[in-house]
């Protein structure tokens, strides 16, 4: 087979694993395995090829994701050609990258460069888009604990690293011209980590642990006016679903802004919360778009069995008209409250871990098709950040999961009146390395990623000047 056939079976190949291996709902051992035939390709044929065979590679795999995007209501469609089409070249860029370091023999600084180089990206991206970030790499690998914990220390953003660096390293070992003894031994590290990684699993939490209960509707309603009769039916159905939840439960939590209160509705609601709660014994968290004299604000509205309720005003509203952001922790006996979006950013979250929170109870709203890759987004905070996490979707996947990300329940929305997700959740410890340290790893890879280029660069201007000499 000549080249331009080998290029077509690894670009169709890589597609198709990207397609099963990413998107929002991954095959994790397959995200491994995406970039390798691509990878494997690049220094064997001309650069414009392998940027081009990248390219199309990572925007066919990722179509399984395009029709969430453009009808996405979170997301506008010039953003989501950016986010699609942005990603592809930056995959592109990636294998650009590694293709011109072994080319140039520095099959070691290859590696680490190219993937280094990608998680550098995204983490820029992560600091200026007002959505955020979610269902990355790192998302693909939020059902293996055994991967995950890394977070703990290097943020998700070591996770990242290391989906591409495996099958990097592996092309790495494989590239033209390595003799037989260093291919081996390169194979032989990469297999030895990852087998560490399965052997060496995170056992689940044992300790403390709280009883939570999730509650969401089966037909999502946004903001429900509680002043009106149909604000009201509302309340009630709330309270009766509460009232038949197990014994021991000891907190339940509702949906993103299931109800509109300003000052006159929102003591209605309160008291009608307090009055379960005290009967049951249990804190109710709701979602509430409360207006306020000071604003608009998306809020959690924590309602304990006595005492004052506790009102946490969401951080990030992604641009929202009208909604004004909060940037104050709100707790209610040690326990952390935050709202859906929150989650695709580095803060709120890493407060609570500062703060040594271990249990983040945090209502949200999704569509449907992306309530796994949300979910498990919070559950990646709250690994990094040693924090157990209740997720109470509407649209979406109501989810309980602790702070080494083991998921004892969920549950997707939908076919019931009311989704109800019950289990014992282990209290986290806060205080990981991760939440003292923040981004450090992120930074580290942009300085290898600077490396790689500035010698890639170098390497090849060289060799340029070497070769004209050569000729005079």
């Amino acid at each position: 087979m000549n080249k331009l056939g080998w290029a077509v079976v690894a670009t169709v190949a890589s597609a198709v694993l990207f397609f099963f291996g990413t998107g929002l709902d991954p095959v994790p051992e397959l995200a491994w395995l995406a970039p390798l035939p691509v990878l494997l390709l690049a220094p064997r044929i001309p650069g414009a090829a392998a940027l081009g065979s990248a390219f199309t590679a990572y925007l066919a795999g990722s179509t399984g994701s395009w029709s969430y995007f453009w009808h996405s209501l979170a997301v506008p469609r010039p953003a989501a050609i950016a986010i699609l089409g942005g990603s592809a070249l930056l995959f592109a860029l990636t294998v650009g990258l590694f293709r011109l370091l072994v080319r140039r023999g520095n099959r070691v600084l290859a590696a680490f460069a190219a993937p280094a180089l990608w998680t550098v990206v995204l983490y820029g991206v992560s600091l200026l888009n007002p959505t955020g970030l979610m269902d990355t790499l790192m998302t693909t690998q939020a059902d293996r604990p055994s991967v995950l914990r890394l977070a703990a220390v290097t943020g998700g953003w070591g996770v990242e690293f290391l989906v591409l660096f495996v099958p990097a390293a592996v092309a790495a070992a494989l590239a033209p011209g390595v003799r037989g003894f260093a291919r081996l031994s390169g194979l032989v590290a990469v297999a030895a980590a990852l087998g560490a990684l399965v052997f060496l699993s995170t056992p689940a939490r044992t300790g403390p642990s709280a009883r939570i209960a999730l509650v969401a509707p089966g037909q999502s309603r946004w903001a429900v006016d509680v002043a009106t009769p149909d604000g009201q039916a509302l309340v009630r159905s709330y309270v009766d679903r509460i009232g038949r939840l197990p014994d021991g439960v000891q907190a339940v939590v509702l949906p993103e802004a299931a109800f509109a209160v300003d000052q006159t509705s929102r003591p209605r609601l309160v008291e009608a919360f307090t009055e379960v709660a005290r009967t049951r014994n249990l804190d109710v968290v709701t979602g509430v778009l409360d207006t306020t004299p000071e604003g608009r604000f998306n809020a959690a509205l924590a309602v304990p069995p006595t005492g004052p309720p506790v009102e946490y005003h969401k951080w990030h509203n992604g641009g929202s008209p009208n909604i004004a952001s909060g940037t104050q922790l709100a707790h209610l006996a040690g326990i952390g409250l935050m709202v859906c979006m929150d989650v695709n950013f580095a803060d709120p979250s890493g407060e609570y871990g500062k703060a040594g929170t271990g249990l983040v109870l945090i209502p949200a709203s999704d569509e449907d098709v992306d309530g796994w890759a949300h979910s498990r987004t919070a559950l990646i905070r709250g690994v990094e950040n040693g924090f157990s996490v209740a997720w109470s979707a509407a649209r979406g996947t109501p989810m309980l999961a602790d702070a080494e990300g083991h998921v004892p329940a969920d549950a997707h929305t939908g076919g019931s009146p009311f989704t109800v997700v019950v289990a014992d959740v282990p209290i986290g410890q806060g205080r990981t390395p991760y939440a003292r340290f923040g981004d450090w790893f992120a930074w580290l890879c942009g300085l290898v990623a600077l490396t790689g280029i500035v010698v890639g660069v170098r390497t090849n201007a060289l060799s340029s000047v070497t070769t004209k000499t050569g000729q005079l």
